[in-house]
């Protein structure tokens, strides 16, 4: 064969070869391409996913935590007419089948109901899961922190709005940094910071994926979404568990609340209305009434004062719902509705 036809003959088997390599080369760059673009899309639809749940959470919990702050508000009115009766027996404390009661103490119930009042006032300036932070951590102690003194000397009874809100935050947060505290920072975190609003204590685990960008390089960008994929995963289980406790304690606390509602009125009406403030003159339906409600505003003081979520001390996973003493204050709550009501 004449040397210029094996040259032609070698020329195109090389450049077939050429151009199946640069063929391969295409397809993986396609398939590289086609890989980032489905981890890039499945991670987006993982964040909706997560700040659905978050949302919806966060909702649920602040109407719980709003109720809790209108029920421990509510004391005022109550210690208000109660304290105009006079010769009243002192009322002990509910103790039967191992669950006690606190005692009527009116000067805590003051200070509880002022504390309410206030971080209700300071909702507005607050963002979504504020409220239901109060019923995280326990609404009964913000409310009593709440009385405290601002890191600049002024008393958090005073402010009013955003500035009550911070004041409040760092008070939890142990003070001002400048005073070796915590900070508004570290307030947030014990009232639950979800990347949403404070209000969930969910826990450190959010931040590791919330944030997260995806590699260039495509089998990282496929490891990185399945990794964040799991915690999301894991997180919105905890959000969907934590929304189903927070939804059940809500209906059990406002049926025990309509019926302190009732029996308030009924006080408000014997005392204010009939004008029956000394006890003697009571009859026994009224001195019924006034146990009761009494017995009440010390059930509800109780369950509000439920942490429904402990805070992970390790700062870098899921809080736990705190399962125990939610399950523990409904149990109760139905032994007394039941043995009284």
């Amino acid at each position: 064969m004449p040397l210029p036809l094996i040259l032609g003959v070698g020329a195109v088997i090389a450049g077939t070869i050429g151009i199946g390599s640069g063929v391969h080369g295409a397809l993986k760059i396609k398939e590289a391409n086609d890989t980032m673009e489905s981890a890039k899309k499945q991670h987006e639809r993982n964040l909706k996913k997560f700040e659905k749940a978050n949302i919806a959470t966060s909702e649920d919990m602040d109407r719980l935590g709003t109720l809790e702050l209108e029920i421990l508000e509510s004391f005022n009115r109550f210690s208000d007419v109660f304290e105009q009766i006079k010769n009243r027996p002192i009322f002990e404390s509910y103790s039967k089948n191992g669950i006690t009661l606190p005692q009527y103490d009116g000067e805590k119930l003051k200070q509880v109901s002022i504390g309410a009042g206030m971080l209700l006032g300071g909702l507005g300036g607050a963002g979504l899961g504020a409220a239901g932070g109060f019923a995280a951590a326990g609404a009964t102690t913000a409310a009593v922190m709440a009385l405290g003194t601002a890191s600049t000397g002024t008393a958090i009874a005073s402010l009013s709005g955003a500035a009550l809100t911070n004041a409040t935050l760092a008070a939890l947060g142990g003070g001002a940094i400048a005073a070796g505290g915590g900070g508004i920072a570290l307030g947030t975190t014990v009232l639950g910071a979800a990347t949403l609003g404070v209000g969930l204590l969910v826990g450190g685990i959010i931040f590791n994926f919330t944030g997260e960008k995806l590699s260039d390089k495509a089998d990282e960008a496929q490891a990185q979404m399945l990794k964040a994929e799991e915690k999301i995963n894991k997180t919105c289980n905890y959000l969907a568990r934590l929304r189903s406790t927070s939804n059940r304690y809500y209906d059990i606390l406002s049926s025990v609340n309509s019926v302190y509602q009732k029996h308030l009125n009924g006080l408000t009406s014997i005392v204010t209305l009939l004008g029956h403030k000394n006890w003697d003159s009571f009859t026994e339906e009224e001195k019924k009434v006034t146990e009761n409600t009494v017995l009440l505003v010390g059930l509800l003081y109780n369950m509000c004062k439920v942490e429904l979520v402990l805070k992970n001390e390790r700062g870098n996973d899921i809080n736990a719902i705190n399962t125990f003493a939610i399950e523990t204050s409904i149990a109760e709550t139905l032994s007394i509705m039941t043995d009284r009501f």
